[in-house]
C-alpha cells in the first residue's frame, strides 16, 4: 500500500517532467514561452555580476564609487559589470541592452557570447552595436532555424522582400537597392528553388519587371509566367533576349542624360546618378532579371556555340557593371560558378556582391561562394547537412555572414500568386516580343440543380 501511494505521488511531477521534455522538442515556441523564459530571466538576474566578472567583462570601479563603498558599508570594492538595461521578453528569446564602461568594447561582449549561452541556458547570444558606447544582446530561447516561422512586423517597402529567417530570428531582406546583384549556389535538393519561389511571390506584388532566364526548358521559372514580363528557354532564346535588355539599359542612361543635362556624348561609365533622381512619372520600372542554371549559358559544343556564348557573357557582365544606375537587377542561381566555366565567370562573379550558399557537394564550391568576400564562412557553409533543405550561409562583400533558412512555400501556392499579381507587371514594350504564353485557367461551371416544382392544390 505504501509503494502505490509513493507512485502516485510520483506520477504527477513525473508525467510534468516528461510533458516538458515533448513540449521542448515538438513545440519549443511554447515551451520557451512558458518554461524557459521565466527560468532564463531568474538565471540572468540572479548571476549577471558573477557571469560578467567570469567573462572578464567588469572594469575597477571609480574613485568616488570606491570611497562611498567603503565609507557606507566597509565592505570589499568589487569590479563593476556594464549597466544593464530592461529585459524585454520576445517569442522566441530576450533582449536587454548594455552600457560599456569606458575602455570597453563591442568587441569585447562578441567574444564571450559563448560564455553567455552557457551561463543564462539559452540557445545562443548574438551581439548588435546600437550606438557608440551601448550595444544589444539577443538572446535566442531555441533553434529557430528547425522550423522557420517569419516574424509578424517586417519593414518592407519597393526592392524589398524578407526572403528568409536568420539565426537570430530576425528576418533576411533581400534589398536590392542596397545589394544590386546576387549569386545563389547550391546542390540539388539543397533549398535553392525554395529560395528563389519566395523572392519571385514576394516582387510579384510590386510594380516590378520580372525576367527570367531559365535554360532547362523553363521547368523552374514557367509556373511563373503569368507574372513575367519575359522568359527564355534556351541558350538560343537567351542570346536573343541579353541584348534587348542591353539597350534598355542604354535607353534608361539617355533618359537619365536628358533629364539632368548631361552631354551625350559622355560615356555610360561617367554618370553617377541612377533612375531614382528622376521625377516619379518619368522613372521606368526596375527591373530584375533571374538566371536559373546559369552554367548552361557557358556550356559549349561547337564554334558556332563559343561566340555565342561570348557574347552572352560580355553581355550579362555589362548588365552586372552598369545595371545598377538603369535600375537593372541580377538574380543568378547554379550548382557551380567558377573559373572552368569558361572566359568571363570569374569576372560575372565578382560584381556579383551578394552572396547566398546552399548546401553543397565539396569545398571548393562554398570557397567559389563564399571565399573572396567572408573567409570565415567557408566552413559552415560545408557544414549544412541534406537534412535541413533551405538552410544556407549568406555573406556580404563587408565580411559579415550568417546562417539563414527559407521558410516552405508549396509550387502550386507561389503559381497562384503570380497569377493573381498579373496585372501588376508594368508595360515594357521592347520586352513584349519574349512575355511567355500562359494557358487560360479552365473555368468549371456548376451544373443545374434540378429544383422540384411547387405543390398546387
Amino acid at each position: 500500500m505504501t509503494d502505490l501511494v509513493t507512485l502516485a505521488e510520483l506520477g504527477g511531477p513525473l508525467a510534468a517532467i516528461g510533458g516538458a521534455a515533448y513540449a521542448r522538442h515538438a513545440h519549443p515556441a511554447a515551451y520557451w514561452s512558458t518554461v524557459g523564459l521565466p527560468v532564463s530571466v531568474v538565471r540572468l538576474m540572479a548571476s549577471y555580476s558573477s557571469t560578467m566578472d567570469a567573462c572578464g567583462l567588469t572594469v575597477a570601479p571609480s574613485r568616488l564609487r570606491a570611497l562611498a563603498v567603503k565609507a557606507t558599508t566597509r565592505r570589499e570594492v568589487r569590479p563593476v559589470p556594464p549597466r544593464r538595461g530592461m529585459i524585454r521578453p520576445t517569442t522566441t528569446g530576450l533582449r536587454l541592452r548594455l552600457r560599456l564602461a569606458p575602455g570597453q568594447e563591442p568587441a569585447d561582449v562578441a567574444a564571450s557570447a559563448e560564455r553567455l549561452r552557457h551561463a543564462w541556458g539559452v540557445h545562443a547570444v548574438y551581439v548588435r552595436d546600437v550606438k557608440p558606447g551601448v550595444v544589444e544582446l539577443r538572446l535566442v530561447g531555441f533553434d529557430v532555424l528547425r522550423k522557420v516561422r517569419m516574424p509578424r512586423r517586417i519593414d518592407g517597402g519597393l526592392l524589398r522582400v524578407p526572403v528568409a529567417l536568420r539565426q537570430d530570428a530576425t528576418a533576411f531582406v533581400r534589398d536590392y537597392r542596397a545589394v544590386p546583384h546576387e549569386l545563389v549556389l547550391g546542390a540539388t535538393l539543397s533549398g535553392k528553388s525554395m529560395y528563389l519561389r519566395n523572392l519571385l511571390t514576394g516582387l510579384a506584388a510590386q510594380p516590378v519587371v520580372l525576367v527570367g532566364i531559365d535554360c532547362k526548358r523553363g521547368v523552374e521559372l514557367a509556373p511563373f509566367a503569368a507574372r513575367l514580363s519575359a522568359l527564355a528557354t534556351d541558350p538560343e532564346q537567351a542570346a536573343e533576349l541579353l541584348p534587348v535588355l542591353v539597350k534598355e539599359m542604354e535607353d534608361r542612361y539617355d533618359l537619365i542624360k536628358a533629364r539632368q543635362g548631361i552631354a551625350p556624348g559622355t560615356p555610360d561609365e561617367s554618370i553617377t546618378s541612377d533612375i531614382w533622381g528622376l521625377p516619379e512619372g518619368e522613372r521606368p520600372a526596375p527591373i530584375v532579371l533571374f538566371i536559373d542554371e546559369v552554367a548552361e549559358l557557358f556550356l559549349i559544343a561547337t564554334r558556332k556555340e563559343e561566340e555565342r556564348r561570348d557574347e552572352m557573357v560580355t553581355q550579362l557582365i555589362r548588365l552586372a557593371q552598369l545595371g545598377r544606375a538603369a535600375g537593372i537587377y541580377l538574380e543568378v542561381c547554379g550548382q557551380r560558378f567558377g573559373a572552368e566555366l569558361g572566359k568571363g565567370a570569374t569576372m560575372l562573379r565578382a560584381q556579383l556582391s551578394g552572396r547566398v550558399c546552399h548546401r553543397v557537394n565539396d569545398e571548393a564550391s562554398a570557397k567559389m561562394a563564399l571565399g573572396d568576400i567572408a573567409p570565415e564562412a567557408v566552413g559552415a557553409a560545408c557544414a549544412i547537412a541534406a537534412e535541413l533543405p533551405g538552410l544556407a550561409v549568406v555573406g556580404d562583400t563587408s565580411g559579415g555572414w550568417s546562417r539563414i533558412r527559407t521558410p516552405y512555400m508549396t509550387l502550386a501556392d507561389a503559381a497562384v500568386t503570380c497569377r493573381e499579381t498579373a496585372h501588376l507587371a508594368p508595360d515594357v514594350p521592347a520586352l513584349v516580343p519574349f512575355r511567355p504564353y500562359v494557358p487560360p485557367v479552365p473555368v468549371t461551371v456548376a451544373e443545374p440543380v434540378a429544383t422540384p416544382r411547387p405543390v398546387t392544390d
